[in-house]
């Protein structure tokens, strides 16, 4: 590595780590500061809880409320591997009275669409109750909020990952605090059901025994619910037919054996058991009414909108699990089944009594819309002779992410296959020169657009940085919070034993993307780009390593600093914000960007931490993937003077670590009419036959 690219690398990183310190704001609020901001001047803090971390909050001398750091209670990793960390006032009736950001680590709440958006998010939580089901709604969702049975806030376009993982921060301190100061009957430990227990009865008996319940609802039982209101008498059906039914509910807790081994086959109960993991509870709502229980907007994966669960006053998340299962013989058929998990995270305890909640709304009106709802009720509760009591309870608070990201995973699982199956066959996609020629652009064009500014799947030297603070005792779980991200970086660490970094690099890094279309555009313009000698071109790819190792070592030396020192990176301004931040940034980042019209892709070849560590394997792994003839490098050069990345030696070997996998050079070698060997071949062949018939 010669002493300049050292030294120049060096600079250039000190100096963004000093600017992205001053423009970063710091966020950090003491607590006397929040009391108040955030409580009626009457209201004082108390001494804190030696038993649980919390102050009171005493007016008159009495308890209204507890002040409470999520730090304390909760342990949930950031997207950079650090928690957020939120200062909450609430009400002794659950309700919230102010959230407060006391400190973040959040890579695009640092300088990328600053503080600002998460201090907003933030303030949707005043007046909400911990016991409402508080949902984070995407930004492309459309919900019916008005008869929801769900409370839903907005979330951030380009942060959803990290909004949700402040939603569950913010919640699941509020529910120990609220279990804990306000609901004291609770149990403090979930039951489990056991699986030792299974007496077989008919699906009669699990009805006389309460173990399935049943809510029947006739048309008059609903246009009583709406009696005295605006909106009775304005469904004739029902007012004509009282008794007929409107909708016919069964319920049951399904994953308990003595429960759903009599109601479903052998084969479906143990898919069942297989798909609902320890940590979760699993409830099936059936229906033979003419009405449906799920609503018109339901979808399925997704947060039902009439239907919901609360115990002891508190709400508990359900997720739709979509499968298809069948009945032992004696069950009734039914015309509607669902199965709904419960995320343990809630405090659900399935040993004590809980309530089922179908929300019928009613609307009247065509141009000013009015609505309503009436909630009906039904019981649940089991013998205590069907649970144990573990003392651990797993969490999974990320799911809704997942499940929220159904269509896009899907989307891209179908990219990478589409990938996987171009690579594998890449001596026959090369032998279309055509067809390489538009798919790639598209391709990358799908990257960008779809992969990188839609759905927010910029993988980034974070995400590595985040590894290195696990060395110091931190925890990656925050990736489980961006499904696209971990679904890219699982595809991208197996194929990287494959084909190197080429597969990120050239195919699915969407700022790579932007640069190699920039280029593309140039090129169509008859934009003359540089050619740096050979010695220059090593020299800069060579400055990528100083620097992955000044971000990783300056991430184990200042923690603090990570996120500043990752400012190299360009990615968070170019993709995750589009170009909308503060100038230096965007500066840089277009600085970044059109540096590809003079010199091919420079930032990803000379100066990107991120490149450098996935083409730290290709020094150790003897890759030979791309086929090389006898006559490659002595003499042919054709391959090396096309290769735009310098990834080809002048002895025809391959760099696999500057390899970027596009294929130029595969296209070449399947080219009778531009590699050099195969045009020697042909004349040959051609003086022979001509030889041949001289002789004849």
């Amino acid at each position: 590595m010669p002493r300049g690219s050292t030294v120049f690398a060096i600079l250039a990183l000190l100096a963004l780590l000093a600017g992205g310190g001053a423009l970063a704001k710091d966020n950090r609020f003491d607590e006397e500061t929040f009391t108040k901001a955030a409580v009626p001047k009457s209201v004082e803090t108390g001494p804190r809880d030696p038993k649980f971390p919390v102050w009171p909050l005493l007016e008159s001398g009495n308890v209204v409320g507890y002040l409470f750091r999520t730090g304390d209670l909760v342990d949930i990793p950031g997207f950079s591997g650090t928690p957020i960390d939120l200062l909450i006032a609430m009400d002794k009736q659950g309700v919230f009275l102010d959230v407060r950001l006391l400190h973040q680590n959040e890579p695009v709440f640092v300088g990328g669409l600053g503080p600002e958006p998460l201090l907003a998010f933030l303030e949707q939580y005043k007046g909400k109750s911990v016991r409402s089901n508080i949902k984070v709604a995407a930004p492309h969702q459309q919900t019916d909020r008005e008869n929801s049975i769900n409370t839903y806030i907005d979330g951030i376009s380009k942060a959803s990952a990290s909004v949700r993982i402040a939603n569950e921060t913010i919640l699941n301190a509020a529910i120990k605090v609220a279990r804990e100061k306000i609901a004291d009957q609770l149990p403090k430990e979930a039951a489990r059901a056991r699986p030792d227990v299974m007496t077989s009865m008919t699906w009669q008996q699990l009805l006389d025994k309460g173990l399935v319940r049943h809510l029947s609802l006739s048309n008059g039982d609903v246009e009583r619910a709406f009696a005295g209101t605006l909106f009775a008498g304005i469904d004739p059906e029902l007012i004509a037919n009282p008794d007929r039914p409107y909708v016919d509910l069964y319920y049951a807790q399904i994953n308990v054996p003595s429960i759903g081994r009599n109601i479903l086959g052998e084969e479906s109960w143990q898919r069942l058991t297989r798909k609902i993991e320890d940590a979760d509870e699993a409830i099936i709502v059936l229906s033979t009414g003419p009405k449906s229980f799920k609503g018109e907007d339901f979808v399925p994966g997704a947060v039902p909108d009439t239907l919901s669960v609360r115990q002891g006053d508190f709400p508990i998340n359900l997720r739709n699990q979509v499968m298809d299962l069948t009945f032992r013989p004696g069950v009734p058929a039914f015309s509607e089944m669902e199965i709904f998990r419960i995320d343990r995270r809630s405090g659900f305890d399935p040993s004590v009594a809980w309530k089922l909640f179908l929300r019928i709304p009613r609307s009247r009106g065509y141009f000013l819309e009015e609505a309503i709802n009436r909630d009906f009720i039904g019981d649940y509760a089991l013998p205590a002779e069907l649970f144990v009591w573990p003392s651990a309870q797993p969490e999974r608070p990320w799911l809704a992410a997942w499940q929220s990201n159904q269509w896009e995973l899907a989307v891209l699982g179908v990219a990478l296959a589409l990938l996987s199956l171009a690579l594998a066959g890449q001596h026959q996609l090369a032998a279309r020169p055509r067809l390489l020629a538009w798919g790639r652009p598209l391709f990358l064009a799908f990257v960008l657009g779809f992969i990188g500014w839609y759905a927010q799947g910029q993988l980034s030297i974070v995400t590595l940085l985040g590894l290195v603070k696990m060395v110091r005792g931190g925890d990656l779980s925050f990736l489980l919070y961006d499904p696209i991200s971990l679904v890219l970086w699982v595809y991208v660490l197996i194929t990287l034993l494959v084909w190197g970094r080429g597969t990120f690099c050239g195919w699915l890094c969407p700022f790579g993307a932007l640069q190699e279309l920039v280029s593309l555009a140039a090129a169509r313009l008859s934009f003359r780009r540089l050619r740096l000698g050979p010695g220059w071109e090593r020299r800069l790819s060579m400055v990528k390593y100083p620097v992955l190792a000044i971000v990783v070592g300056g991430t184990l030396l200042v923690p603090d600093q990570a996120e500043n020192l990752a400012e190299v990176e360009p990615f968070k301004t170019a993709i995750t914000v589009a170009f909308q931040r503060s100038w230096p940034f965007v500066a840089y980042a277009v600085a970044a960007t059109l540096a590809s019209l003079f010199v091919y892709k420079a930032y990803c070849r000379f100066l990107c931490p991120l490149g450098a560590a996935l083409a730290l394997p290709s020094w150790i792994i003897p890759y030979s993937w791309l086929r090389r003839r006898l006559d490659c490098g002595a003499p042919c050069q054709t391959c090396r003077k096309h290769c735009d990345y310098d990834a080809i030696r002048s002895n025809g070997s391959i760099r696999y670590a500057d390899c970027f996998q596009c294929l130029d050079c595969v296209t070449i070698y399947h080219d009778p009419g531009r590699c050099s060997p195969l045009i020697l071949e042909e004349r040959a062949v051609r003086r022979a036959r001509q030889a041949a018939g001289g002789a004849g």
